[in-house]
């Protein structure tokens, strides 16, 4: 018992010290630092963390602190940025598990190797290189989710290429990220029970030949979470929602004198904590009053219908109404960006997604309108639509003309001629689909305006107006 005491105060001091070491480099991380605990765990081999505390096994910590302390730096940093990017809150989402822990591995060493600091540097390989290049060619940006939608969908990856990955860019446990076992819950008896059985094993030994044990299947067995210890981990959701916003702020307050040793830790900051809203919510600010043919189910009167039909026969008292009062979508702009900088893929995406979205039975009344307007530095193509099909067929067809500068103001100039000219009868939004690089209107529009941005794509939203809403999808 004595000398598992001191091997566990041993590992914190060593992870103190490493901490320590963070803090004096990145400042910005001081919050975030201090927001996780220690606590020895027998239970892994290595080190890993729940969101609550960093749980590690001694003999794994101090070999690296002897041997490799830029290592145990840059593990501890690893796992820091797991729970700021709530990587263990997300994993449940996906069905391939060992997949998507090493997707959020790469994610994480992908960060870390583009950071300028001594503390956590390492010498890149050339197979990570290649992975590097490779990704970034075909996936862009570097996103747990287009990692895991890549693999899985679009290159395929075999347990062998998986095991691969798991060698270079794993350095943590991920079992404590797991679901909570089938096994029912007890009370504190038995967490006293699981105390005293960990205290009974021996501490394995420290071995110079030690191999890499984060790919063993014991280790990748799911761990049992008590029930209190869940409740913890599920309350540190929110904390760590509130460190990433406070990182990114406290990064933007460096400036651009240090932003350079950052990589892409700002950008991927930006993208985790930006709002993301749905479409159909969106498109309720859109929506108009208006009565619309078809039975009104609500204003029904069924008493007095079977009373007709019972007491006179084959004669309903009350006929059933043949209008209706609805909210929907009956006049809509959609603006293109069709310069240089907006890539022709990302505008197709986007009128895939809205023409499945908007052209739902929901949305629209049955007469509609809808304006497409390309626009680069002045207007390309202007085409009205009054069928759902004309829309369909227009999104799978589309031909983008364009292809110069930026600049957002032709299209409003436009809008407000069209509608100076009767071309729209009540029309309430505007959606421009853009990058954001260009010039912004100043005047502010009589009707709601939105500029759409790929959230996973690179984009610049600091000039939107303030009068204009800005959507991420």
């Amino acid at each position: 018992m004595e000398r598992r005491m001191e091997l566990e105060e041993a590992g914190k001091k060593v992870l103190n010290a490493s901490r320590t070491e963070l803090y004096i480099d990145m400042r910005f991380f001081g919050s975030a630092l201090n927001s996780l605990t220690y606590e020895m765990d027998l239970s892994t081999t290595t080190v890993g963390t729940d969101a609550v505390a960093i749980r590690f096994n001694p003999s794994h910590v101090l070999r690296l602190f002897v041997e490799e302390p830029g290592k145990l730096n840059r593990t501890y940093l690893h796992m820091l940025l797991h729970c700021i990017f709530m990587h263990m809150y997300t994993s449940s989402r996906y069905q391939d598990e060992r997949l998507f822990d090493i997707c959020a591995d790469i994610v994480v060493e992908s960060i870390l190797d583009g950071m300028d600091y001594q503390c956590i540097y390492r010498v890149s390989s050339d197979y990570r290189d290649k992975w590097y290049a490779l990704l970034e060619k075909e996936v862009k940006v570097l996103t747990v989710e287009k990692l895991y939608h890549y693999f899985s969908e679009e290159n395929p990856i075999d347990i062998y290429g998986i095991e691969k990955l798991e060698w270079e860019f794993a350095l943590d446990d991920h079992g404590f990220w797991s679901r909570l076992s089938d096994e029912p819950a007890d009370d504190e008896q038995k967490d006293h029970e699981d105390e005293k059985d960990n205290s009974d094993k021996e501490m394995p030994p420290m071995d110079e030949n030690f191999q890499n044990p984060l790919n063993n299947d014991e280790n990748k067995k799911t761990k049992y979470i008590n029930p209190r210890r869940l409740k913890q981990i599920e309350n540190a959701r929110k904390n760590w929602d509130k460190e990433g916003k406070r990182v990114q702020t406290e990064i933007e307050t460096i400036g651009n004198n240090q932003s350079d040793r950052l990589g892409k830790l700002a950008w991927l900051l930006k993208i985790q904590n930006t709002s993301r809203t749905d479409y159909r919510e969106f498109l309720n600010r859109f929506k108009v009053l208006r009565e619309e043919g078809g039975v009104d189910l609500d204003s029904f009167d069924y008493g007095m219908y079977a009373f007709g039909l019972d007491y006179y026969g084959n004669m309903p008292l009350i006929e059933e109404n043949e209008f209706r009062e609805v909210k929907k979508i009956q006049e809509l702009v959609i603006a293109i960006d069709t310069s240089a900088s907006c890539k022709d893929v990302l505008v197709q995406r986007f009128l895939d997604e809205t023409a499945a979205i908007l052209l739902g039975q929901d949305s629209f009344f049955q007469k509609i309108k809808i304006c497409v307007i390309q626009c680069d530095n002045q207007i390309q193509r202007t085409d009205f639509f009054e069928k759902r099909e004309e829309m369909y067929k227009y999104s799978s067809e589309i031909h983008v003309e364009g292809g110069y500068g930026t600049d957002f103001r032709p299209v409003f100039e436009h809008v407000e001629k069209l509608k100076s000219e009767n071309k729209f009868e009540n029309l309430k939004g505007l959606i421009y689909f853009t990058d954001g690089y260009g010039e912004y209107p100043v005047t502010p529009t009589s009707y709601d305006t939105a500029f759409v941005f790929a959230g996973d794509e690179d984009y610049d939203d600091e000039k939107v107006p303030d009068w204009a809403m800005k959507l991420y999808i």
